[in-house]
């Protein structure tokens, strides 16, 4: 049984439908790529699957574990296993980096999971959550976060956001371990190198999947070829 089902979603904003008609299954222990350019769609996907405060589909169902989710809240699709890296972390005030990576066991040594995303335990562990924190440094440590909370399903939405390209293996080392624990992974991303990771990917353009398949064939289209739904090389709304 596949662990996330998606079926025909509807989803619509004023005076523009996002989603129409748009399905995806991600099997159990499976990393999934969605590729995309920007405002297709992508951190929209991950919303309503996470359950996001507004956004809910106007039609169409979202299963995990073959049950329906769409009426769970944020929290609730959390304690069933659902956990989103947002594209741009969320500030924590107040709060230390080691409690934050023990948020799900306190028992737990945090050090492994900031050693995973290239950071020094003990230069991190006692700094607090806020704005003395660079985008990258908090972006990393959201990524540790994951990796922590031991999730069924993540969901990394571009998560090599903020981060410089020297630090592209601590991400697949991320997402390697998510794999390795036995959880399934939705891959957003618009980077070729970081979506090859993935066991299968799709390209979303317009509301809908356009193609599904092994990553390098569909980071070739991606690239290479005119989106067939909105015949346009740049793959954005019409």
């Amino acid at each position: 049984m596949a662990l996330l089902k998606i079926k025909n979603i509807t989803y619509r904003v004023p005076e523009k439908e996002i989603f129409s008609n748009l399905s995806l299954v991600v099997e159990k222990e499976e990393v999934h790529a969605i590729l995309g350019k920007n405002g297709t769609g992508k951190s929209t996907l991950a919303y309503l699957i996470m359950g996001c405060e507004g956004y809910v589909p106007d039609s169409g169902k979202i299963l995990f574990e073959g049950k329906v989710i769409n009426g769970l809240k944020l929290h609730e699709r959390a304690q069933l296993g659902i956990t989103l890296a947002w594209q741009e972390p969320v500030r924590f005030e107040g709060i230390s980096v080691r409690d934050f990576l023990i948020l799900k066991n306190k028992e737990a040594d945090p050090s492994p999971y900031l050693e995973m995303v290239g950071l020094l335990p003990e230069l991190y562990l006692g700094r607090i959550m806020d704005k003395t924190l660079s985008g990258g440094e908090r972006k990393r440590i959201e990524l540790a976060s994951i990796v922590a909370l031991q999730p069924k399903f993540a969901i990394l939405d571009e998560p090599d956001s903020g981060i410089d390209m020297l630090s592209i293996q601590d991400i697949l080392n991320v997402i390697a371990t998510l794999k390795k624990n036995g959880a399934s992974v939705l891959l957003i991303t618009h980077r070729e190198e970081i979506a090859k990771i993935a066991d299968r990917a799709s390209q979303i353009c317009n509301g809908k999947i356009v193609c599904t398949g092994a990553p390098d064939n569909v980071a070739e289209y991606y690239k290479t070829r005119k989106c067939e739904i909105c015949s346009s090389e740049e793959c954005v709304y019409v």
